[in-house]
Order: structure tokens, then C-alpha cells, then sequence
């Protein structure tokens, strides 16, 4: 069982940036083009405002970034930041606990993009196009490989 799973993850994982890329895009157009109920109930939000435009360009771009794949790391890295400054600047001044303050979905995001930033895309990625010699699943066997604990004297 464990063995299918470990063969799985590449692909749950790339099916996970996906989905988490297309909700963070989501956002970004909603606040952009004032679709899928606008920016905070309705409209969109005017160009070049701070920072209100500028996270929803980085939610626009770096989720579409993400849910291809392309540059992921480095995307993650960005989306994650900015939720990061989002809860700190927006939410937490609010209340302590982001239950109080309405910061979850900014807590969440942050710490799934770190997760990226560090896991890769996995599977289904356009980096996998890119990526220089091996197959896409050396990396994940790489990650695999528990380091020894014994210590010898």
C-alpha cells in the first residue's frame, strides 16, 4: 500500500498546485476584472492602488504561474510572501488568532505556497519540460532516500 502511495505523490502533488493555483488566480481575478463577485462583494479594484492591486496581480500572475507549474518555486515563493503581508498588515492588527481576525484564507495560502517552495511541483509541471537530464521522478527519489542516522566510531 505504502508503495503505491510513494508512487502517487509526484501526481497528488501536481494535482494539489493545480487546484491551489486556480484558487489563487481566482482571487487575483476577481479583484483585477470584478468577476466571480468582485473585489470585497462587487467592482474591482483601481489600477496601481496599494496595496490592494498590486497582491491581486501577484495572486492573477503567480497563481497562473503555479497552477502551470512554471517557475514554481519561485512563484510559491512570491504568493506566499504576499499572503504573508497580508495576514501581518491586514488581519492581524484585527485580532490575535486569525479565527478573529478573518485572516484564515491568507494563513492557509502563505503556508501552502512555503510548502511548494520546498516539495516542487511534482508532476504535470511545465518545469518538468525544462528540467536538465533525468526523468521527473529523480527528484522525488532523491527526497525518498532517508539520511542514515547510525554514527560509527
Amino acid at each position: 500500500m505504502q508503495t503505491h502511495l510513494n508512487q502517487a505523490r509526484p501526481y497528488a502533488l501536481g494535482l494539489f498546485r493545480i487546484v491551489v493555483g486556480l484558487l489563487f488566480t481566482s482571487h487575483g481575478a476577481a479583484s483585477l476584472f470584478g468577476i466571480l463577485g468582485g473585489a470585497m462583494g462587487g467592482g474591482s479594484i483601481p489600477a496601481g492602488t496599494w496595496p490592494g492591486w498590486y497582491a491581486a496581480v501577484i495572486q492573477f500572475v503567480g497563481g497562473i504561474l503555479v497552477m502551470l507549474g512554471f517557475g514554481t518555486r519561485t512563484a510559491a515563493l512570491i504568493c506566499s510572501g504576499s499572503m504573508a503581508y497580508a495576514y501581518f498588515k491586514v488581519h492581524q492588527p484585527e485580532a490575535l488568532f486569525p479565527l478573529q481576525n478573518g485572516g484564515e484564507p491568507s494563513v492557509i495560502f502563505c503556508w501552502t505556497f512555503l510548502l511548494l517552495v520546498f516539495t516542487g511541483p511534482g508532476a504535470l509541471a511545465v518545469d518538468r519540460l525544462f528540467a536538465r537530464g533525468g526523468t521527473e521522478h529523480d527528484e522525488d527519489r532523491a527526497t525518498e532516500q532517508a539520511p542514515s542516522t547510525s554514527v560509527t566510531v
